[in-house]
């Protein structure tokens, strides 16, 4: 409880001081409303019985969950390099604290961002399936488990990186794997093996997770199988989230072993010289 406490109070630090910083705020506003210009540009134009608008509305809530683990994986990276990692092992119950705030920065900053995007893409773009209250709490009973799901996720990814430089190589694979998990189109215009490789990852059942909750019910003719598969996208989804859960205290706690003041100032006196 002491840990559940003080990481509590550390996100919410850390998320006030991200919605005051006027760069961090600007970002959280611009590129959502940006994908709904995107959305809005795409409404006059259609798939089949379906505008592309509304489908891509689903397809960029799935993407930007996703991507959360992306961004979790390249906040422990900088805290790494600059010494919070190490600050967080020496202190009682600090690296419990340390994942718990992080997990609230990086969730609730990502939260933030979909709200931004979701309710004037709901007001704009025909198609979509949002005058019910059921409609809102499957969304955001999914994007919770979808958080929970990839988020830890992340821990284990950023471990895997010494710096932020290489760190930036993960966004590659990640964007192979999104291209391939069917987010923004059927995975059944896909070849067999590789319908096969995109539904062991948790972003294809994300994307059909939304896709179910916001599209008219006739957009499930183009999902495999004809179905939208509602206990295996919650299965999935919840498999990946325990094994997250359980994999990433082990990980940071690893990774934070390793660390020492000597790591620390020797990252950041190459960072000084690359600055130079």
């Amino acid at each position: 409880m002491i840990a559940l406490r003080a990481g509590w109070r550390r996100g919410l630090i850390l998320l006030r001081q991200s919605f005051s910083n006027g760069a961090e705020l600007f970002a959280h506003v611009f590129w959502p409303l940006l994908m709904v210009g995107a959305a809005v540009a795409l409404r006059g134009r259609d798939f089949g019985a379906f505008s592309l608008g509304a489908l891509a509305v689903p397809g960029i809530l799935g993407m930007n969950a996703a991507f959360g683990m992306v961004s979790l994986s390249q906040q422990l990276t900088a805290d790494r390099e600059d010494g919070t990692l190490l600050r967080a092992r020496a202190t009682p119950h600090g690296m419990p604290a340390y994942l718990i705030g992080t997990l609230l920065l990086v969730g609730g900053g990502l939260l933030a961002d979909l709200a931004v995007f979701l309710v004037p893409a709901a007001l704009l773009v025909p198609g979509l399936v949002t005058g019910g209250l059921g409609t809102w709490l499957t969304v955001a009973g999914l994007l919770a488990l979808a958080l929970v799901a990839t988020l830890p996720l992340g821990v284990v990814l950023g471990a895997a990186f010494g710096t932020a430089r290489a760190q930036g190589l993960l966004t590659l694979p990640i964007l192979g794997l999104v291209a391939i998990s069917g987010i923004f189109y059927p995975l059944a215009a896909l070849p067999g093996w590789l319908q096969a490789v995109g539904q062991v990852f948790p972003f294809y059942w994300l994307g059909l997770g939304m896709r179910a909750a916001l599209l008219p019910d006739a957009a499930v003719a183009v999902e495999l199988g004809e179905s939208w598969r509602h206990a295996e996208t919650v299965g999935v989804l919840a498999v990946w989230a325990v094994a997250g859960l359980l994999l990433a205290p082990v990980v940071l706690r690893r990774m934070a072993r390793r660390e020492s003041g000597s790591l620390v100032a020797a990252r950041r006196e190459r960072a000084l010289r690359r600055a130079g």
